[in-house]
């Protein structure tokens, strides 16, 4: 009778010839990705189908972690790693190692994907772009130390303005280490506030050697920068993430060189024209102020100056005694009818009645109008022009 095995020994029996197998154990593959998925681990699944098959992928973290874009659904892609059983489901899968984009290359895909993540994100708004200072007294340069970019950075510079100041901080611009030293080296100016603007510099090259200044790190520490900061990586055609991101793009790093600062021959051009502009502007004034001068000088109120004083004196008198007449007339005429008021009161005075023979009589302060107001007893007070008589009431005649 045959042999009977389990389910797991025909598996891992099968895995074995999987993993002898020439092709299976390394196989490049190409199809479009669908059901992707990103695990909190950090393994990618997903699977690659054609027209009329499907295989399922698992790429590790430790393989995905090197990919410079990010796959998703739809996207075809070519894939190469090698052919293995997944023994608890019983199913072959394809665990790549490596992958780039079918048709694109990996890192121009990486370039697009990074440059509208940055851009939804708000790094290349136009209106945080900070002001590059016309005439800055430290200059910082990002570039490697060696190369013909940092000779025709301080060739052009001091030609330009000699005395300029300028601060190399030497970077890698390639490789592996180059986008950390990149962004260690713009916080550093940032943190120690080592020059009012930076410039970002390389030379030409592929897109593989300008990858650098295509990474994330750079793109947030240019972002970050309190300093302005000039990108000039490359030739004019070529851009760079951190073209997007800068305060200011430079075709070449030798045109950096020329916006960074203005030509010291020219400022002092400049300066020289605004001064005899000046002084002509100055001698102008004068001569006209002078003119303004001597014509006062030559008006009769410089001429005889107390002359005014004098005609205002005498206006002044003139006044005074108007007013002076004015007020004499107004008590006489206000003395008249202060006199007619007098008669007319003088007529109506009880005092004018005493005079002629009348006398007033009072009992208790009221003047007594009729005798029925007077009783035997009471007590009076009869008022005379010239004096007053207390009596007593003995007898009443009506």
């Amino acid at each position: 009778m045959q042999e009977v095995i389990t389910v797991t020994q025909l598996t891992r029996y099968i895995k074995r010839l999987f993993a002898y197998d020439s092709i299976l154990s390394d196989v490049c593959v190409m199809g479009e990705i669908s059901n992707f998925k990103l695990h909190s681990s950090g393994h990618m699944y997903f699977t690659l189908k054609d027209e009329s098959s499907v295989i399922r992928c698992v790429m590790f973290r430790s393989q995905n972690q090197m990919l410079k874009f990010k796959p998703k659904d739809g996207m075809k892609v070519i894939v190469r790693g090698y052919v293995s059983i997944y023994e608890a489901g019983g199913s072959y899968q394809l665990y790549p190692e490596y992958m780039e984009p079918a048709g694109l290359g990996n890192l121009y895909l990486a370039f697009e994907q990074l440059k509208q993540k940055l851009e939804k994100e708000g790094l290349f708004r136009p209106e945080i772009k900070k002001k590059i200072p016309y005439l800055p007294r430290s200059i910082a340069v990002v570039t490697s130390p060696t190369g013909a970019v940092i000779r025709d950075i301080i060739n052009i510079l001091f030609r330009r303005f000699p005395n300029a100041v300028l601060k190399l901080f030497p970077v890698q611009v390639q490789g592996e280490d180059a986008a950390r030293q990149i962004a260690y080296a713009l916080d550093f100016i940032n943190r120690h506030k080592a020059a009012d603007v930076i410039i970002l510099a390389r030379g030409g090259g592929s897109l593989e050697e300008l990858w650098p200044f295509n990474e994330e790190i750079v793109a947030w520490s240019i972002y970050r920068s309190e300093i302005p900061v000039i990108s000039a990586v490359g030739h004019e055609t070529d851009f760079s993430i951190s073209d997007f991101v800068a305060d200011l793009r430079a075709p070449t790093p030798s045109a950096a060189a020329e916006l960074v600062i203005p030509e010291k021959e020219m400022l002092v051009k400049n300066v020289m024209d605004l001064r005899l502009r000046l002084k002509k502007a100055i001698t102008n004034r004068i001569q006209c102020e002078r003119l303004k001068l001597e014509q006062l000088m030559k008006s009769p109120s410089m001429r005889h100056p107390l002359d005014r004083v004098n005609q205002k004196k005498m206006d002044l008198e003139i006044i005074r005694k108007n007013i002076a007449d004015a007020m004499k007339r107004r008590i006489e005429k206000e003395k008249g009818m202060l006199s007619v008021l007098c008669g007319k009161l003088d007529v109506l005075s009880p005092l004018t009645v005493l005079a002629r023979g009348y006398s007033i009589t009072m009992k208790n302060g009221n003047i007594i109008k009729s005798a029925e107001q007077v009783h035997n007893g009471d007590k009076l007070d009869i008022i005379l022009a010239d004096g007053k008589i207390k009596c007593v009431a003995e007898k009443m005649e009506i």
